[in-house]
């Protein structure tokens, strides 16, 4: 697996990230395809793949939990992260736990808003030990209407993951958005990938909170090179 040309490389001696588990680290680019079937209900949301096309991730909502909760499932269906949304935030805080946990021995990290007023999307992570959340472990920086962000190592312009969306017929035909991923070497991807499906779950409800910038965003997808 190899990064994209298009993507900056990382800066050399970047710091090794790993949160969820050195497994999930090699020391070479990881090329991923995330891909969000928007006319699913409960089960299924989000599907990762390799360069290859060999399943690594799926992503399952929880319909009739009190919280907003995604469980992230490795290739063989084994829960590897819990993602809950606080029901109760005003900066779109999520708690990220290891396996399919609630307790609090197994809290990995947070996501929220940088602030609450945003014309492009930014999001703060901070890890589990860092309590006083002063200064965040990892920033997102993204772009709602362009639907890509790109990972930084807290506060610094070291890049560590970038995505952007994929423009294609299934995106607008099959109800499916095809995000491509690429993680930077020794950096923990299946960390990577929780950040990019809660960016898009955030995403996704502000374009419920106005419908019809969500109905031009899809439509303006036709005729810009699509992919078939």
């Amino acid at each position: 697996m190899t990064g994209q040309g298009s993507y900056m490389a990382p800066a050399e001696g970047n710091p090794a990230v790993a949160v969820v588990g050195q497994h999930f680290m090699v020391p070479y680019p990881v090329d991923l395809t995330i891909v969000r079937k928007m006319l699913t209900i409960s089960e299924g949301n989000f599907g990762v793949t390799d360069a290859n096309g060999n399943i690594m991730f799926q992503v399952k909502g929880k319909l009739l939990s009190f919280r907003d909760r995604r469980i992230l499932l490795d290739a063989a269906g084994n829960p590897v992260l819990s993602l809950q949304q606080k029901m109760i935030s005003l900066h779109n805080r999520w708690e990220v736990y290891r396996g399919d946990s609630k307790d609090s021995r197994d809290f990995l990290f947070t996501v929220k808003k940088s602030s609450l007023l945003q014309v492009k999307t930014q999001l703060d992570v901070f890890l589990a030990s860092n309590t006083s959340e002063h200064n965040c472990d990892f920033k997102i920086k993204g772009s709602w209407f362009e639907r890509s962000c790109t990972i930084y190592a807290g506060t610094t312009s070291t890049v560590i993951a970038q995505m952007h969306k994929k423009h294609s017929v299934s995106s607008i035909v099959l109800g499916k958005d095809k995000f491509a991923v690429t993680v930077y070497p020794h950096v923990d991807y299946a960390f990577i990938v929780a950040l990019i499906v809660i960016l898009e779950e955030i995403n996704e409800a502000r374009s419920n909170e106005g419908s019809s910038g969500y109905i031009e965003n899809h439509q303006s997808d036709v005729g810009l090179g699509l992919e078939f």
